[in-house]
């Protein structure tokens, strides 16, 4: 099984009589980095490894020292907070900035991918589609160029994505990672 973990901004609060009495600009307002909704993917496979690259594409250090262990550890299939959390794949942090912290959900997703040949077009892949997410436990099934990516809920044995892949037509189950 693979694992890609999500970044999701969820909240930004402000307290501007902490900013008026501490900071150098009493007026800083709001963190410019991070809006709510923004998502971020991070991912570790094939040549993709955003971790190393500090994934987010925006250069806040307080940002990621307050996630990057959590991303690191939902990427090792590591359970990011067992026991706090209600699901030991999701955490909820926050930068460390005192006067405008912006809050994160992180999320562990996993997922298998697997080598199918045999797709021609669309219709293919939504046949493909239909027959994976009706397995118990598929949550998402996602076509790349050379690879199609099916997100879990809980963990699917490969011989049952094999055997839902080939009941469909011609196409065959070359690999699972």
């Amino acid at each position: 099984m693979q694992h890609k973990v999500k970044l999701t901004v969820i909240d930004k609060k402000l307290y501007p009589e902490l900013q008026a009495q501490y900071c150098a600009n009493p007026e800083s307002g709001a963190c410019p980095m991070y809006e709510i909704g923004d998502e971020f993917i991070f991912e570790r496979y094939g040549e993709a490894d955003d971790f190393w690259k500090m994934g987010m594409g925006r250069q806040c250090s307080e940002a990621w020292d307050a996630v990057a262990r959590y991303i690191y550890t939902g990427l090792q299939d590591g359970s990011i907070m067992r026991g706090w959390m209600k699901d030991e794949r999701i955490m909820i942090a926050c930068c460390s900035d005192g006067t405008r912290p912006v809050v994160f959900k992180i999320e562990r997703m996993d997922y298998k991918v697997l080598y199918i040949s045999g797709i021609g077009c669309e219709k293919c892949r939504e046949k493909i589609r239909a027959a994976l997410e009706a397995l118990e436990g598929v949550t998402t099934v996602s076509f790349r160029e050379k690879f199609t990516e099916v997100y879990l809920e809980n963990d699917v044995e490969d011989a049952a994505l094999k055997m839902a892949v080939e009941q469909c037509g011609d196409y065959t189950v070359e690999k699972i990672d």
